[in-house]
């Protein structure tokens, strides 16, 4: 069974970070790529970031760029995203998803687009709430 887990979110004030981890298990983690998605209320759900778990190349949305970092540890098959400077528009649900096409992550990080239906597998999410 495939899975996807999220954990990290939590309540922080405008400027501060947080580190959000994704678990992945039940499929061949360097055969896919990972992104970084969330979804404010009322709101589309977006691309953040995404990284490929074979050559760990790494990718962002323009409004994160510079203050959001993408990583993976292989051998726990664990994807983070490390977020600083955080700004009250950051506040949103956040959920890792993983698909085998690195592409079509590229597309939905690097574009605004409804990602939903986008990726393979999701994860449930993590809330992010940044106070002004």
């Amino acid at each position: 069974e495939v899975q996807l887990v999220e954990s990290g979110g939590g309540l922080v004030q405008a400027g501060g970070s947080l580190r959000l981890s994704c678990a992945a298990s039940g499929f061949t983690f360097d055969d896919y790529a990972i992104g970084w998605f969330r979804q404010a209320p009322g709101e589309e759900r977006l691309g953040v970031a995404c990284i490929s778990s074979s050559d760990g190349s790494t990718y962002y949305a323009d409004s994160v760029k510079g203050r959001f970092t993408i990583s993976s540890d292989n051998a726990k098959n664990t994807v983070y995203l490390q977020m600083n400077s955080l700004k009250p528009e950051d506040t949103a649900v956040y959920y890792c998803a993983a698909d085998r096409d690195l592409i079509q992550a590229i597309m939905l990080v690097t574009t605004t687009r409804e990602s939903r239906d986008g990726m393979d597998y999701w994860g449930k999410g993590t809330l992010v709430t940044v106070s002004s």
